[in-house]
């Protein structure tokens, strides 16, 4: 029954034949060698979705956008659940603020332990309504997972996470006593898919009290887009540190004057 759904979810959906790359080959700078195993799920909704984490699973969409233009909406949605477990391990090391900068491999079978590949491919995480992975606020647990596949030779829009380094290094920081003020935790850029990076680093060893990074300082791979009209936005800035206020005691003094009595 699954094998047939899924058949029938769209005609335009790519043969199993189509290997997954190794890691060593991987089409994007950001491939994991960590391979999602993912089965079809027939039916949505919170009574599924519920039904599926009891058994240690996790509810995961996957979709494509019409490369030709990016603009348009994502379209041919496939439901899918992932094992709880593996994702929780592949969290543990990729961490949580570069999972959505980094792709990953994935392989649809049949059914839970089956052989028969349906579909496989490379993902890429993405935001969707508020979030790109949806987690319990109180045990951290994943409840929802959103991919989109990304194609060798696709563009894909990512928010690639900025990471700062050698602030211990940093004049203003080290010697006078100031601190980095960062503005802008990550940078949108469309990226061929074979250039995603899973981060930027941005060197500040150099900065001193009042100087700042922009956006067109950051070096990327010349074949991403930063997509911001504003590049003369600063990403960091090191700031003198507030001065202390020292409080003075108050001095409770004694008086010899007699209470009026009323």
């Amino acid at each position: 029954m699954a094998r047939r759904l899924w058949a029938a979810l769209g005609g335009g959906i790519r043969v199993a034949a189509a290997e997954i790359r190794s890691a060593a080959t991987a089409p994007s700078s950001s491939a994991s060698y960590h391979t999602i195993q993912a089965i079809p799920r027939e039916h949505c909704g919170p009574r599924v979705a519920s039904k599926d984490r009891a058994q240690g699973r996790i509810p995961a969409v996957v979709f494509s956008r019409d490369d030709r233009d990016p603009s348009k909406p994502v379209s041919r949605k496939h439901l899918l659940t992932t094992e709880r477990k593996q994702i929780k391990s592949i969290l543990k090391q990729v961490q949580l603020p570069f999972f959505c900068s980094t792709t990953f491999h994935l392989q649809i079978r049949a059914g839970s332990g089956s052989c028969h590949l349906l579909e496989s491919g490379v993902v890429l995480p993405i935001k969707a309504r508020l979030d790109f992975v949806h987690r319990n606020a109180e045990t951290g647990d994943v409840l929802n997972l959103v991919f989109q596949w990304a194609e060798e030779g696709s563009e894909v829009n990512v928010d690639v996470p900025v990471v700062f380094k050698g602030q211990d290094l940093s004049p203003g920081i080290k010697k006078v006593g100031g601190h980095l003020n960062v503005i802008r935790e990550s940078l949108t850029y469309r990226c061929p898919v074979e250039h995603i990076p899973p981060k930027i680093e941005v060197d500040v060893s150099n900065l001193d009290i009042g100087d700042r990074l922009f956006m067109r300082n950051i070096e990327v791979h010349p074949s991403l887009k930063l997509l911001s009209k504003v590049e003369e936005m600063p990403v960091c800035k090191v700031v003198a540190a507030k001065p202390k206020i020292s409080k003075q005691p108050v001095v409770a003094t004694n008086s010899e004057e007699e209470p009026a009595i009323v």
